[in-house]
This record gives C-alpha cells, structure tokens and sequence, in this order.
C-alpha cells in the first residue's frame, strides 16, 4: 500500500493531530514495510508537493481538527488544488477530532467528505470521528491510554484490510450525543469555572488574557 498522510492542523508537529496519527502509524508500521510521513498542510510553501504526494499514492488519508464545525483553511485550500488532477479510483479516507466531547458536531464535516469523494471519483473508506481530544497532551497516560491503544489497532488493521475497522469506528465516536445527566453534570462543571482553566492558561501563555472578552467586529453603537 503506498499510503500517504496529511495532517491538516495549523499546530503541526504540536498538534493532537499528529499525536493520534502516531499511534495510528505505530499500528500500521506493525504489519507492512512501507513507511511514509506527514505532511503538515499549515506549510503551504509545500503545496505544490503535497499535491504530488498525493498524487504518487494510491491511498490518502487526511487528518484534521474541527474548527467551529468546519475544517481549518488549509485543509480546503488543498483540497481545491486536488481539483486539477486526475486522481479517479484513488482511496481516500478522514479522520476528524475536536475538543468537543460528543462527535455529533462532527457529523455536517463528515457528509462534506463523503459527497466530496463522489464528485472527485475517489473510493470513499469513512471518516473516523473523536470527540473530546483538546487537552490529551497534559492527561495522565492513565487516561489516554484507551484511546491510543484503539488508534493503534485502527492503523494495525488499515494496513491489513486498507479500511478502517467498523468496531473501532463506532467505538471513537461515542458519545454521539451527550446524555441529559452529562449535560446536568457539564453545567455544574462549568460554574465552577474548571472548564476555563485550560484555555485561561493558553490565552496567558499568548498575552491574550484580558482581551478574552473583546468584540472587535461590534458595533460601539450596541
């Protein structure tokens, strides 16, 4: 399998993209020799060669965060350069990940990708979709290791079967939807003030801290 990755995150290397798609290739690396490495679509200076990366593969798969609902800028912008080539019968497939805890936000993504796939004339091989991601880089190995030990067994079979494997595929996307008694518990949560702590952290390491509340595009008049 001549396999090619692209890791759509505007993190890169730092990016929890590129931390689940190296348990993913640990797998993968378990059963075939052929290697290949991630391609930062953030880097747009190299465009033009993920575009013949593409191209050389017969299989691609493109990893991504959501960003509010939809996929980061980089990600269309190389989907669009696709557009020029002829790549019919190529297999493609996604994988979508979010800071959401429920992957029900990731769902209007996915059926993007799929009707994408049609009208390039790619095999479509699904989206795997994983909520709740933001913060796996500061959890305790107690906590991700689920979670990476399934992207692992995900890669391991993808290199057997060049598909993703339904069980696992179901299994990452759970909760589809947050039951009533979690959303109780999550308002709870949240007026407590935890739920900030991570992103009050990030917004100081980047001098943003007290422009968290700004509305540049507000009107003064409101």
């Amino acid at each position: 399998m001549k396999l090619a990755v692209f890791n759509g995150s505007p993190r890169k290397t730092k990016s929890n993209s590129t931390l689940l798609m190296q348990h993913f290739l640990n797998g993968f690396y378990d059963t075939t020799d052929h290697h290949t490495e991630l391609h930062y679509l953030a880097d747009t200076s190299k465009t033009k060669q993920h575009v013949e990366a593409f191209a050389k593969a017969d299989t691609a798969l493109i990893v991504l965060p959501l960003y509010t609902d939809a996929m980061p800028g980089q990600v269309k912008f190389f989907l669009e350069k696709l557009e020029a080539l002829e790549s019919k019968g190529k297999q493609v497939g996604f994988i979508i990940q979010s800071g959401f805890p429920e992957a029900y936000h990731s769902q209007f993504l996915e059926r993007y990708f799929e009707k994408l796939t049609r009208k390039m004339g790619w095999k479509y091989l699904g989206t795997v979709i994983r909520g709740g991601v933001e913060g796996i880089q500061i959890m305790p190995p107690s906590m991700t290791r689920k979670l990476f030990s399934r992207f692992e067994e995900m890669g391991n079979h993808f290199a057997l079967f060049g598909q993703f494997k339904p069980e696992l595929v179901r299994k990452l996307r759970s909760p589809y939807r947050l039951s009533r008694l979690r959303r109780l518990f999550f308002r709870l949560f949240m007026a407590s003030g935890m739920t900030n702590y991570y992103w009050d952290r990030k917004l100081k390491e980047n001098g943003a801290f007290e422009n968290r509340f700004a509305k540049p595009y507000a009107s003064e008049h409101n």
